[in-house]
């Protein structure tokens, strides 16, 4: 596509699921601060919605890392989450309202869309108005770790079940758009398929990575770095690292981008 990110008058982010990975997303933020990006519209599933919501809200980097590390949805190990059943989802809208006090997405600086799944209905549903926590929480209650959330008398649960790349939005708003994908897939060995939650990891990646497959050359700009595939879903010692692969990847990008 021939489109200058230098001259682009309405530019759209979109930021995939992906748990502990999506500290990426913030990296690939502060990337486009040192260049001077800056997006109108962003669409954010699971953490990309919160990251998104963040970004949309005018906090800093800082303070992005700051509600990860404070925010207990990373604090668990997967398996003891299993063992010791759901995590009540509704319990973090106290944490959630530190930050977004207003609790509206009309408050944001930001035009902001959140893809949820819609349990009962079987299909994702966009949120860009109105009450803004319980949608952010929906589009990141992973299954089955954490309780579904209702909204207007359904139940909604993880946006990346049904939608991981949501570019949907930004495709008739935006003149320019930035992907940030952090579901990425590589060749596994054998040895990484030996228990039945390395398994189901695998495959539930694969799902999600060949919904949002095609939907990723929607995108002008895509940041989409494999070193991800390293960092467990889960694993909290995981998100520094994970900033600082999208940093390096984001600059590179951007880079390259901005000198055409």
């Amino acid at each position: 596509m021939n489109k200058n990110l230098n001259t682009s008058k309405s530019i759209g982010l979109v930021l995939s699921g992906g748990g502990v990975r999506g500290m990426a997303h913030i990296g690939v933020l502060q990337a486009m601060k040192e260049f001077g990006i800056e997006a109108k519209t962003i669409s954010g599933s699971s953490v990309g919605a919160l990251v998104g919501a963040l970004y949309a809200n005018g906090n800093s980097m800082e303070d992005m890392m700051r509600f990860f590390k404070e925010t207990p949805l990373f604090k668990y190990n997967f398996l003891t989450i299993v063992k010791s059943g759901f995590i009540d989802t509704d319990r973090y809208i106290d944490i959630f309202k530190h930050y977004f006090p207003e609790n509206s997405f009309e408050a944001l600086e930001k035009k902001l869309y959140v893809v949820a799944t819609n349990l009962q209905k079987g299909e994702e549903e966009f949120f860009s108005s109105g009450e803004l926590i319980r949608p952010l929480l929906a589009s990141a209650a992973l299954p089955p770790v954490f309780s579904p959330v209702e909204l207007k008398g359904n139940l909604f649960a993880d946006g990346g079940v049904m939608n991981n790349f949501p570019t949907e939005p930004l495709l008739h708003s935006s003149d320019f758009i930035i992907g940030s994908n952090v579901s990425v897939t590589k060749e596994l060995a054998q040895k990484d398929l030996k228990n039945s939650f390395q398994l189901t990891g695998r495959v539930t990646g694969l799902m999600i990575y060949a919904s949002s497959k095609n939907k990723l050359v929607d995108c002008d700009v895509l940041i989409s770095p494999n070193e991800l595939e390293n960092i467990g879903i889960l694993d909290r010692k995981g998100m520094i690292k994970a900033y600082d692969i999208g940093y390096d990847h984001a600059c590179k990008a951007f880079e390259k981008t901005m000198a055409h």
